[in-house]
């Protein structure tokens, strides 16, 4: 007979003794089922990525059809990424405290549950709450998909894995607005704008199936209660410093987002000044600040930063130029980045598997200067040609740019978390994915001063198209600016940082002053 339990479950454990699996420890049994979790791991990393830019294609026909007003209508964008953003710390930290599988799973059904009451919803209130409660449900899922692929596969297997992330959460960013076109434009079954949402029930219930009989739990070893203090702190300083920069653009900077701008770097000070303090009187900390004693983690994080950044100021200037300025269809324009996901994809496989593990960082530094040559190529082109411009000269400058990003986001992700302990995991992927989001968020909150500072204004429709190619082109240096700061950047990590330890041990391995306390290791850091 059988006890009617997975594998993952049978497993002798003494009398008060976490389960094995629980503790997860860098010298267990490789887990046979991981391929096929990374499967769903990696189904709702593309959902969540594609709900972030999905919108963005449909807001006219959710405004027509629901009467949503233009505040509404900028909170249906903001509230996502805003309640993403503040909650991905936590998120990670509750995957490293109560079990990542489990963290996962609620995450995964959370936002199957929303994009049901977003699908459905019959008025602009119910959408906005559906839509933000979704931004926070992902943000209980996705810090966990790194953690979790971070502590399942061998050293040697990451790059392998970390590639196919990277070249899949990029493809999913970048699909949005192709997939909001087709579904939107397709009025599947009369619904017009609602299967942008729906589409996620049936990945999401997959996900759920899949999820609780291929992932195998794990969390950190020494689990203890969640850092209140910390949390309620990291939450405010995040808010004060996000929501201006997220709705600052569309409300006219009015004079209270200078306010939170400013006291959000006294309310951050007093976040790591608790987060000291409960290291101190051996707590567990949301935060584990020893990680920035790490090279490779805190000049991945400044990379991501920077990446963060270039996106944030790119994608939102591309598409509107290509829509506005170019007259381009939304599928059209979809379709038009396609060349750019394609190649990213192709530059990810081939950085992960075959130049990372034998040059380093150095093939990061190559992506950041071809990606910058492709901006300058774009900026030279539009200049030139202006509004005359024709499909394959803007497809052509996305060449080097889908390269030179797939050079860089496949590895980041591995190197900014190569010398994390398991049981810290969680905690690194969500400031990992907190510094990314903070960097498109910045991004964005760019374009206000070098793109629509360039348009005329008054809001005539013709006269910013007018001006729209001209905008865009002055917007692309400071993109290539932003690639070129993260090349310089990128000589403050490890030189080999993603091509493994020459002596063949896992980064993750516990040497002595792995072995420490977190006290200890803190203090061990700060000297």
């Amino acid at each position: 007979m059988t006890d009617g339990k997975t594998p993952h479950d049978r497993t002798n454990v003494s009398i008060g003794q976490a389960p094995p699996d629980l503790r997860q420890s860098p010298r267990d049994p490789a887990d046979p089922f991981r391929w096929l979790a990374l499967i769903v791991l990696l189904v709702a990393t593309f959902m969540d990525a594609v709900d972030v830019t999905v919108v963005n294609i449909a807001v006219p026909h959710i405004q027509q059809d629901t009467g949503a007003s233009t505040t509404q209508i900028q909170w249906l964008v903001g509230g996502y990424a805003l309640a993403f953003a503040l909650g991905l710390i936590t998120g990670g930290r509750l995957g490293d405290l109560y079990g990542r599988k489990r963290v996962f799973l609620i995450g995964v059904a959370g936002f199957t549950l929303t994009s049901l009451v977003c699908g459905v919803a019959g008025s602009p209130e119910t959408l906005l709450v559906g839509r933000i409660a979704q931004g926070a449900a992902g943000a209980l899922m996705v810090p966990q998909v790194l953690s979790i692929i971070h502590v399942s596969f061998a050293r040697q297997e990451r790059g392998k894995v970390f590639g196919i992330f990277g070249a899949v959460g990029s493809l999913g960013v970048l699909a949005g607005p192709l997939v909001g076109a087709l579904l939107v434009e397709g009025d599947v079954f009369g619904l017009g704008w609602r299967p942008i949402f729906l589409v996620n029930l049936p990945l999401g219930v997959l996900g759920l199936i899949a999820g609780t009989m291929l992932l195998r739990e794990s969390k950190a070893e020494r689990a203890a209660g969640l850092d209140v203090g910390g949390m309620l702190l990291s939450t405010l300083g995040l808010l004060f410093l996000v929501l201006p920069l997220i709705q600052g653009r569309e409300l006219g900077w009015p004079v209270w987002t200078y306010v939170m701008l400013a006291a959000s770097v006294p309310v951050l000070g007093l976040f790591v000044a608790y987060e000291r303090r409960v290291v101190a009187r051996g707590g567990s900390p949301l935060v584990v600040l020893s990680l920035f004693s790490r090279r490779s983690f805190t000049g991945g994080l400044g990379v991501q930063l920077l990446f963060g950044l270039a996106s944030g100021v790119f994608f939102l200037a591309w598409t509107l130029y290509l829509q506005l300025g170019l007259g381009y269809s939304p599928l059209k324009a979809g379709l038009s980045g396609l060349p750019l996901s394609l190649l990213l994809m192709a530059g990810a496989g081939v950085s992960m598997q075959v130049l990372v593990p034998r040059f380093g960082r150095r093939v990061l530094q190559a992506g950041a200067l071809i990606a910058a040559a492709g901006m300058v190529l774009f900026a030279w082109l539009t200049g030139h040609y202006g509004a005359g411009i024709s499909l394959w000269q803007t497809v052509l400058p996305l060449v080097p740019m889908g390269i030179g990003m797939g050079l860089i986001v496949a590895p980041l992700a591995d190197i900014v978390l190569s010398e994390v302990p398991h049981q810290h995991a969680g905690s690194a992927s969500g400031l990992n994915n907190t510094t990314t989001q903070l960097g498109q968020a910045v991004g964005t909150a760019l374009s206000s001063v070098i793109f629509f500072n360039h348009l005329p204004g008054g809001g005539n429709p013709t006269a910013q198209a007018a001006r729209m190619p001209a905008a865009f082109a002055h917007t692309l240096p400071y993109v290539a600016g932003a690639f070129l700061a993260a090349f310089a950047l990128l000589y403050a990590v490890p030189r080999k940082a993603g091509a493994g330890n020459k002596d063949g041990e896992d980064g993750d391995s516990t040497p002595v002053k792995e072995a420490l306390t977190e006290p200890d290791r803190y203090a061990a850091s700060a000297h």
